[in-house]
Order: C-alpha cells, then structure tokens, then sequence
C-alpha cells in the first residue's frame, strides 16, 4: 500500500480582484491524503476509508492518478454485486477523473463540483496528485460558505431529479 502525504503548511496564495479576496484550492485543499495502489484491494481501501474518516481514496500508479474509489463504488460495485473483500481495486475504482490544480480559484472549482455533480476534487500539479478538495472544505471556508451551499443543493437537486 502506498501513503501519499504533502505534510506542512500550506501556503498562503491570495490577491485581491475589484476588493474581494479570492483564495485559490492551495490554500484550503487537504494535503494528507493516503492513496491506494493498482495492486490493493478492495477491503485495503475500506479500511483506509474508515481509518481516515474519508469518502474517497485516490488510487495511484507510479505516482499518477489514475482513479479514485469512493464509499459508493464499494457499496453499488462491490457490496451489492456480492464480490469478495479481496476484489483487485482496479475493479471497481471510478477512472472518469475531474480534477484541478492547486492555482485554481475556490470559485472555479465550486462551479466545476456542481456542473460535474461531484464532491471531491483531485487536485493534479506536474502531472503529481498534491491534494483533494472536498465539497466541506468549500463550506467551511469563510468567503464561499453560501456558494457551497449553492453547489451542495444543485448536486442534491439533479439527483433526486434523476431518481424520480
């Protein structure tokens, strides 16, 4: 199993655009992330999962993104399809990737979560995973808690329009 950590602080990046301050993902995205492996399995991960109090585990091949597994893939593509703990992860894991960069702005990045119905955001520079960026770390921060929201009720919405 491979753990993937950027530990430190992360670095203060913001400007000022008309007086408002815009913060970019650097400043608020989760750096520690652990990560799974191609060769893991799924039980490895739902421990990860558990242990980490997280809803997704990005899965890395030679230090590259190349999916992510999140609670619910465990649950529809594992859990109800009656597959072993020791399914390979590459089984299941979700490989149609939406990511950002660390440069991109709180705004962009909700707009990108809404329009794509995420939660999380893999955030990619130099080719390299350095953080994921979590639909909570949107509403915890203190100028975009109502644009969170926002992007938390469009992606409840088209759900339940698409369950009806």
């Amino acid at each position: 199993m491979n753990n993937f950590s950027t530990k430190g602080k992360n670095k203060q990046a913001t400007y000022e655009n008309g007086g408002i301050s815009v913060t970019n993902l650097r400043d608020i995205m989760t750096t520690d992330v652990d990560c799974c492996t191609a060769e893991d399995n799924i039980y490895e991960a739902a421990v990860k999962m558990k242990n980490g109090d997280v809803g997704v585990i990005p899965v890395l091949e030679n230090n590259h993104l190349i999916g992510v597994i999140t609670d619910r893939d465990i649950v529809i593509r594992c859990v109800a399809e009656k597959k072993p703990n020791s399914t390979r992860i590459t089984d299941v894991i979700s490989t149609n990737l939406v990511t950002g960069t660390p440069d991109m702005s709180v705004e962009e990045a909700e707009e990108l979560m809404a329009t794509e119905q995420i939660r999380r955001l893999p955030i990619i520079e130099n080719e390299k995973l350095v953080g994921v960026v979590a639909l909570g770390d949107l509403a915890v921060h203190q100028q975009t808690n109502s644009m969170a929201g926002n992007a938390l009720s469009s992606i409840s919405e088209d759900r339940d329009q698409i369950q009806h």
